[in-house]
């Protein structure tokens, strides 16, 4: 449990960092042509230029790591009452108030995933869509098996 609240406190510096670094790369690379010049357009289209690329990757460093902190911060709210895994410790059952949060968080990692990968999909960020599809609704998928007071 100590590793999750670690990572939640560690996880807001390494978003911004990552952001931070993101804006670089895009400040950097806004004077370099994002599309290729010559070749067939599916081709063109598909297939990012190496200064476009760098972006890409920047956003999926910063999409990963605002995904971590994400998630953590669900596991570290619902340790408080909610989840029941031997590995977190039991503080107790919660206020019966607290009967859906599991099952609103993993909604919320669900949709989180879509919006966030249709996102990077309509912007061309192909590695950016990926860490999105793949990190999420695996995350979901892990806080919806977790056993609580109310299953």
């Amino acid at each position: 449990m100590l590793l999750f609240g670690f990572v939640f406190l560690l996880g807001w510096a390494a978003a911004l960092a990552a952001l931070v670094r993101a804006v670089v790369v895009l400040v950097r690379i806004r004077r370099v042509d994002w599309v290729r010049g010559r070749g067939n357009p599916a081709v063109r289209l598909l297939l990012p230029t190496p200064a476009f690329r760098r972006l890409d990757v920047a956003l999926a460093v910063t999409a990963l790591l605002a995904d971590l902190w994400l998630i953590s911060t669900a596991i570290v709210f619902g340790v408080d009452g909610v989840f029941t895994e031997g590995w977190m410790g039991h503080s107790g059952m919660m206020d019966p108030t607290g009967q859906s949060y599991q099952a609103d968080v993993v909604n919320v990692l669900d949709t989180t995933a879509w919006w966030t990968f249709g996102t990077a999909v309509l912007c061309r960020c192909w590695t950016t869509a990926a860490v999105q599809i793949c990190v999420l609704p695996a995350a979901a998928w892990w806080i919806g098996s977790f056993h609580t007071y109310y299953n």
